[in-house]
């Protein structure tokens, strides 16, 4: 057939795969398109060759996205995206490629139907030979958008209306890949990358900086970034709650994991790059009217849900103060809609009513077990996890009255991110 024919003149011209010329980004590499697949794995491109993940090896981009070469001798891709658009199934989370004036749509690593297109059946009005390409969901912009980049020119494309807006922004270095990750902007540029805000392009920060320290796993490179995912049967949290914005949050050592987020991938930051005062981690956190509060040995710090978590001025205040607490706290949660806070302390757990003042210690009830690392209370109904296990309670009420140790059941990727 004509498709092996393709393949055997594909095969005969390609020249010998040498190890040697296979390129390495810890080198330092100009990338050519950098986008997530429907999954949260981060794919890197370069020539016919791509990366998946922060740790990938190099492969050749062809095996993972079939089309790429056997059919249409793509040796490049100028530039990806991941689309955002829920009102659409059918377009949400297909990746698009674009080359040179043709755009083509993938989704679980297949070429639809259809593909490749002309650019500008698709996107009309967005302009050939794209240097970079990146998704913008409203409420980050306007409306849900995709950011076109050539040169320093930047076109907005608005999904919904098949509509491009362009401006100029010559402040920024000219993008040859761009990447939306964890709700932050990144452009890519020789080895180096940039965070620029989306809608004003403006560049806050000490930027560029190399890609190598953040992006990926190279010798002699990183920013912290050594913390390996722990295997589930060694976790040991310190702390776990999620913010009435619906971010959820773990705890343990100096870092701080991000736990809702795994369309992203699922990764590992320090406490002090959100929480800077946090400098000695977490004993318990919990979450209420869209404050954050962190324990920390006998003190208590209110952050601020908002954008970025800025500390409430006044704190951190003694637990004393703040909620007529002594000694040590090992964990504590407040269950949605709630205003009681449940503090557990050893064996025992005392609540407080966070709506009144002064505040009122109710009596501590003795618990079934000791030594909770972390709880977690949500629709579900109430987490207590020690090491690498979990409780589970249907309210507090059946907690405290309590006096036998439920079944324990063992702490899964799916709940914490950990390697099963």
């Amino acid at each position: 057939s004509m498709e092996l024919l393709t393949k055997t003149l594909f095969l005969l011209l390609s020249p010998p795969c040498l190890d040697a010329a296979l390129p390495d980004r810890c080198e330092g590499i100009e990338f050519d398109a950098i986008t997530p697949d429907e999954k949260g794995n981060t794919f890197f491109f370069k020539g016919s060759h791509l990366w998946m993940g922060f740790h990938g090896a190099v492969q050749l981009a062809n095996e993972s996205f079939k089309e790429l070469d056997d059919l249409h001798h793509i040796g490049h891709v100028d530039a990806a995206f991941r689309m955002h658009n829920v009102e659409n199934p059918d377009d949400h989370d297909h990746i698009y490629f674009f080359l040179d004036d043709k755009v083509f749509s993938y989704y679980n690593h297949t070429l639809e139907d259809g593909y490749p297109k002309e650019i500008q059946e698709d996107f009309p009005g967005v302009p050939s030979h794209l240097d970079a390409a990146v998704e913008c969901p409203k409420g980050e912009c306007m409306a849900d958008s995709v950011l076109f980049f050539k040169g320093h020119d930047v076109h907005v494309y608005d999904i919904n209306t098949k509509t491009v807006k362009t401006k100029t922004w010559p402040h920024l270095p000219v993008c040859t890949s761009a990447l939306r990750w964890l709700e932050h902007y990144y452009c890519f540029h020789g080895h180096n990358f940039t965070r620029f805000n989306p809608v004003t392009g403006v560049v806050s920060g000490a930027y560029p900086k190399d890609a190598r320290h953040y992006f990926m796993k190279c010798p002699d490179y990183g920013h912290g970034g050594d913390y390996e995912v722990p295997k589930c049967s060694e976790v040991k949290l310190n702390a776990i709650t999620t913010d009435d914005a619906g971010k959820s949050y773990s705890f343990a050592g100096p870092v701080y994991m991000r736990l809702d987020t795994r369309h992203e991938g699922l990764h590992a930051f320090p406490i002090t790059r959100a929480w800077k005062e946090m400098t000695n981690g977490v004993d318990a956190a919990f979450s209420y009217n869209d404050n954050m509060y962190l324990i920390k040995d006998d003190h208590i710090y209110i952050y601020k849900t908002a954008a970025h978590y800025t500390l409430i001025d006044g704190y951190p205040k003694t637990l004393k103060e703040e909620l007529g607490i002594e000694g040590h706290v090992d964990a504590a949660f407040v269950c949605p809609d709630q205003h009681t806070v449940y503090v557990i302390q050893g064996r025992m757990m005392s609540d407080v009513d966070l709506s009144a003042t002064p505040r009122t210690v109710n009596m501590p009830v003795p618990l079934p077990m000791s030594d909770i690392d972390a709880t977690l209370c949500n629709a579900d109904g109430i987490y207590l996890f020690k090491g690498s296990n979990y409780y589970r309670y249907v309210t507090p009420m059946i907690l405290a009255m309590s006096r036998m140790t439920p079944q324990p059941l063992p702490v899964t990727n799916a709940m914490l991110g950990c390697q099963d």
